[in-house]
């Protein structure tokens, strides 16, 4: 079916008059004429009967106006968005770990204050939340973008280093290390402790330290994520070894510096290789890397 035939009929239905029509449509009377006869004889109906000098629809070419031009509305609609993206408009899916729920946050704010003219919208992603996760969900393109640390055997997954994140210890309130402003991670063995269970990649890291100061520490208990092991130090169930999180700020814990052994975090920007990405993408992938 000819989409310029389409066209062709709505004009005519609204018009009602061939010659008119034809006009407004910058073709000849004979060029419409046999456009709509190719329409009837595909569609198998009459869409228009004389009714005078004028033409008017049959009730089946009632019926397929208003089809037509849902259709055409929608096709248009569709067709203007993807100029506008063509343009560097649209829409980035974004996965991001929570503990980047504030760098990521001002790269994008950043980038919007840098194209205000253009129609850009942001959507974040942040569960579950681990970075097995959120790479799973960029290869199966539920994301544009992941923010998220690095990961082994992943060859079709393009890696940048964007932040960097340092260890630190809390403690609650009225806890016997709350005077400490920096402490070797040994001293810490003595205490309970909030850890990382198996699924967080912290849990290794973490371990890895506590090998080099000759022990583990009792682990009262064992969660997944940053923020849910903060609460339970907020509510004084142990102490923990954490990432430095702005949110620790607000949080009623003293944040004390390991001086001993020293460790960081490296986050990245993640992306898939030799795939097609929409201009807005591109733009916010290369804004990214040129001011980090």
């Amino acid at each position: 079916m000819n989409l310029y035939h389409l066209r062709y009929f709505v004009t005519l239905a609204h018009l009602e008059h061939y010659t008119k029509a034809a006009e407004i449509l910058a073709i000849t009377q004979p060029s419409l004429s046999h456009a709509i006869s190719s329409l009837e004889k595909e569609l198998g109906v009459k869409l228009f009967e004389k009714d005078g000098r004028n033409v008017v629809l049959t009730k089946c070419g009632q019926a397929f106006l208003t089809d037509v031009e849902q259709s055409l509305e929608m096709l248009d609609s569709s067709v203007n968005k993807l100029k506008m993206t063509g343009m560097g408009a649209g829409h980035v899916d974004i996965g991001m770990l929570r503990t980047l729920s504030s760098t990521v946050p001002r790269f994008v704010k950043d980038f919007l204050d840098s194209n205000p003219n253009k129609n850009i919208h942001f959507h974040f992603h942040t569960s579950p939340g681990q970075t097995p996760d959120i790479i799973r969900g960029l290869k199966e393109r539920q994301y544009d973008i992941a923010f998220c640390s690095m990961t082994g055997n992943e060859p079709l997954v393009e890696f940048t280093p964007i932040s960097r994140q340092e260890l630190v210890l809390i403690v609650p309130k009225g806890h016997p290390l709350e005077n400490r402003e920096f402490i070797n991670l040994h001293e810490t063995l003595p205490y309970p402790q909030i850890t990382f269970s198996g699924k967080s990649g912290l849990k290794a890291a973490i371990d890895g330290l506590f090998e080099k100061c000759g022990g583990q520490p009792q682990s009262e208990y064992a969660l997944e994520e940053d923020q849910a092991v903060a609460g339970l130090v907020c509510a004084g169930l142990g102490i923990a070894v954490i990432p430095r999180m702005s949110i620790l700020d607000y949080m009623p814990v003293k944040i004390i510096e390991i001086i001993e052994p020293g460790w960081e975090r490296i986050f990245y920007m993640a992306t898939l290789k030799n795939v097609y990405q929409a201009p807005v993408v591109q733009n916010f992938k290369t804004y990214i890397m040129e001011h980090v």
